[in-house]
């Protein structure tokens, strides 16, 4: 679930952005007094993610409140024409806040829906898909909310989430082995460590360096494959994780070696948004 306490600050700030010091053609075209009703359509499939900040979006700007109806819970199949939330208030508002509704429905729709894709494709061998740090500034929360919503799973939320050591890590720190060494001796025991590598020489020293997983990097399949096969014969504990150019096309290839999860950037850094509209209807 979402904490609207703590999205509220992200939408207020969205739509000081997009109204500025107010909506000039609203404010000379409409009279004060209008009150209308809008509903929001999807405009193709999709899965819903985003109806509670939408509604967050309206009550924000409506000074006269706002009523809503027939509205779809996030996780929602949608379908071309399918209308997902109907609202009613005084017609400046409803203006005032569509376009900073629809793009935050409509970029969180998206990443859920491309969320989706990913999970029904690697599910079938027991692999999970978890997103990155790629995310939107300022919209992480958000972005990692809606990637739950596809079905997804969330890596790190930030830098003290937990110990990733990667390669600028390791060049720092002069080898694998010292840099997991510096990490034990200041951290807890209790914390996992994961270290990021790109080839099987660097998986066998890692390995050797006791460490809880393994982020297998921009590898080929095959290469997937034979690094997987190492570091089970080593242990069967090391949890296995493949990242770095993971697409739709691949995906199915990489899940089947072996692997435990896939992170994926592209869910949030290349997701297209689902297309919405609003329409106004007068009372």
């Amino acid at each position: 679930m979402l904490d609207l306490a703590l999205i509220k600050p992200i939408i207020q700030s969205a739509l000081e952005e997009d109204i500025g010091r107010g909506d000039i053609t609203g404010e000379a075209t409409i009279s004060p007094s209008s009150y209308g009703r809008a509903k929001i359509i999807a405009e193709e499939e999709g899965i819903l993610a985003g109806i509670e900040v939408a509604k967050e979006v309206f009550r924000l700007v409506s000074s006269g409140g706002v009523k809503f109806s027939c509205e779809l819970k996030d996780k929602a199949i949608l379908t071309k024409g399918k209308s997902i939330l109907i609202l009613e208030t005084d017609t400046l508002s409803i203006l005032e806040g569509e376009r900073v509704a629809l793009n935050f429905l409509s970029r969180l729709s998206g990443i859920a829906t491309l969320t989706k894709k990913y999970v029904d494709l690697a599910s079938p061998f027991g692999v999970k898909i978890f997103d990155t740090r790629k995310t939107t500034p300022n919209l992480r929360l958000l972005e990692k909310y809606a990637v739950r919503i596809g079905g997804g799973f969330n890596h790190r939320f930030a830098l003290d989430s937990g110990i990733l050591i990667k390669d600028n890590h390791i060049e720092i720190c002069g080898g694998v082995k010292r840099a997991v060494e510096k990490a034990r001796q200041k951290v807890s025991s209790f914390l996992k460590i994961e270290v990021e590598v790109g080839n099987l020489s660097e998986a066998r020293e890692t390995i050797e360096a006791g460490i809880d997983a393994i982020m297998l990097d921009n590898m080929k399949v095959e290469e997937i494959k034979e690094a997987v096969k190492l570091i089970r014969e080593k242990s069967k504990e090391i949890l296995i994780e493949a990242s770095g150019g993971v697409t739709l096309e691949n995906v199915t290839d990489i899940a089947s070696t072996g692997i435990d999860l896939v992170s994926v950037g592209r869910l949030t850094h290349s997701v297209k948004s689902l297309d919405m509209s609003l329409q106004v209807i007068r009372i």
